[in-house]
């Protein structure tokens, strides 16, 4: 199966299924020197397993990484960093009964018709859980970015069905299970996930993700610009059927004189085209929003077809998330960080020599 790295100099190479012995990716380019251990990775990990409130899916994985290569003494050594997650919470017999049947808006019958075979057990190679490896691997960037250049990357909740979430709040992210920056909002997305388990159904979301202290310069012309590179990275995670960089789909309805971002010699005053322009970063807030699907593994019975192409009713049992956006902030947030420390690796590269004669602004105004 080919696909499965991410990165020109930072790369993320992934491996592993839902319910086989383990889940894990090598890192290979990171720059020696950083200093490193499981407790640098972890926390990012916690905030992503799955069991960790009620309103998500009760597998219970501790989701303990452990680092086989690639650091000696407490530093990076320039060589891949291998890091490795143990399954241990598999329930495979959960999904015996659907094995000769296919899931709508599932993976499953795009996957036996590419391959011609599939893994039933959680959704193989095509489950959320892979992006657990993704997390860890970003745990390294998040650290190498903020260590070298200050950046801070850091993501929410938006809107969850019909609810929206204001971003009025950054310190209550981390104290409530649904990634939310809107305190007030908690009771009602409380309540509806609640009434979605009752009624055997699920609902998408939409997520935020930013980056502050980017450098301007990262990001290359054509076809590796930083913008298309985020698109496809956060299009990459699991059930993700929408990228917006900056302003997004709003720029549709606006005028060059509303969205323009102007300039004057004490900074940028405004930041609709999310913090890059020509593909190349400004210096301004990184930010994009995506948006996540209704998880396809739902209790209400649909229609289907089987192996032999079969009319049959389908019901998925098992345990799943109503909202599978609900975990996604740490996610968004990894793709963030991999696709920002790999442009910095080429932008120094390439380009480390480049002394600019135009005064650097100040990102726009928070």
């Amino acid at each position: 199966m080919s696909g499965n790295q991410l990165g020109h100099l930072f790369i993320v190479t992934s491996f592993g299924e839902s319910h086989g012995p383990a889940i894990g990716c090598v890192v290979d380019g990171c720059p020696p020197g950083l200093a490193l251990s499981e407790a640098d990775i972890q926390p990012d990990l916690d905030r992503r397993r799955p069991g960790t409130s009620k309103f998500v899916t009760q597998r219970k994985e501790p989701d303990q990484v452990r680092i086989l290569s690639g650091v000696y003494e407490g530093k990076t050594t320039g060589t891949p960093i291998a890091l490795l997650i143990e399954n241990t919470d598999q329930r495979s017999y959960d999904y015996a009964k659907i094995e000769q049947v296919f899931r709508p808006n599932h993976a499953d019958y795009a996957y036996i018709q590419k391959y011609g075979v599939r893994d039933p057990r959680g959704g193989g190679r095509s489950s959320a859980r892979e992006t657990a490896v993704r997390v860890a691997a970003a745990a390294i960037a998040k650290k190498w970015l903020a260590e070298r250049y200050g950046i801070v990357i850091r993501g929410c909740l938006e809107q969850m069905g019909d609810i929206v979430c204001a971003r009025s709040d950054w310190s209550a992210v981390n104290d409530n299970p649904f990634f939310s920056a809107d305190p007030a909002q908690l009771p009602a997305l409380e309540a509806a996930v609640t009434a979605l388990r009752e009624e055997g159904d699920s609902v998408g979301a939409r997520l935020y993700v930013e980056a502050t202290g980017v450098p301007p310069g990262w990001g290359e012309p054509v076809f590796d610009r930083l913008d298309a590179d985020l698109a496809k990275a956060l299009m990459s995670i699991n059930a993700v059927k929408g990228v917006e960089v900056g302003e997004g789909m709003a720029v549709a309805q606006r005028r060059g004189t509303e969205h323009r971002d102007e300039m004057a010699p004490d900074g940028f005053l405004s930041n609709h085209s999310g913090g890059i322009s020509g593909g190349i970063s400004t210096g301004q807030t990184v930010y994009a929003r995506y948006a996540i699907k209704p998880t396809s593994s739902i209790t209400t019975p649909g229609k289907s077809i089987n192996a032999a192409g079969e009319a049959v009713e389908m019901r998925t049992t098992g345990r799943h998330d109503p909202c599978v956006g609900l975990r996604a902030t740490p996610i968004g947030e990894a793709m963030m960080a991999l696709v920002l420390i790999d442009h910095a690796l080429r932008h120094r590269a390439q380009n480390a020599d480049v002394v600019s004669s135009t005064p650097r602004l100040p990102p726009e105004p928070l």
